[in-house]
C-alpha cells in the first residue's frame, strides 16, 4: 500500500489551508480586540494624567497601551504568514491535481479489472 494517496493527500491539503485560514482568522479578530484595548488604554492614561494622577502611574498605562499595540500589530504580522502558508498549502493541492489528477481520473473510470496492477505501473518517474 502506498504511504500516501492521491485522494488522501487532496483531502490533507485541503484541510490544512481550510484549518490555517481558520485560525489566521480568528488571530486577526483577538489582534483588533488587542488593539482597541491598547486604543482604550491610551485614552484612560490621558484621562488619568488629566485627573493629576502621579506621573509614574500615566507612564505606565502609556507603557502598557504600547506594549499591547505592539502585541497586535505582532498578531496581525502572524496572521498575515498564516494566510501565505494557507496560499502554498493551496497550491500544493493544485500542483497535485495537476500532477495526479487525470492518472487518478482513468484509474476511478477505467471499466477494466485493474485489482492486480502493480502499483509501480503508475508510478510518475
Amino acid at each position: 500500500m502506498p504511504d500516501l494517496t492521491y485522494l488522501q493527500l487532496q483531502r490533507t491539503v485541503t484541510h490544512l489551508a481550510k484549518d490555517v485560514m481558520q485560525h489566521a482568522a480568528a488571530v486577526r479578530r483577538d489582534a483588533q480586540a488587542v488593539d482597541m484595548e491598547a486604543t482604550d488604554t491610551a485614552r484612560d492614561a490621558e484621562v488619568i494624567a488629566s485627573l493629576g494622577v502621579d506621573t509614574a502611574t500615566v507612564a505606565e498605562t502609556y507603557e502598557l497601551a504600547a506594549v499591547a499595540g505592539g502585541v497586535s500589530e505582532a498578531a496581525t504580522a502572524y496572521a498575515a504568514a498564516a494566510g501565505t502558508t494557507s496560499k502554498a498549502a493551496q497550491a500544493a493541492g493544485t500542483q497535485a491535481q495537476a500532477s495526479h489528477g487525470g492518472i487518478h481520473e482513468a484509474y476511478t473510470r477505467a471499466n477494466v479489472d485493474i485489482s492486480r496492477m502493480k502499483p509501480e505501473w503508475l508510478r510518475q518517474e
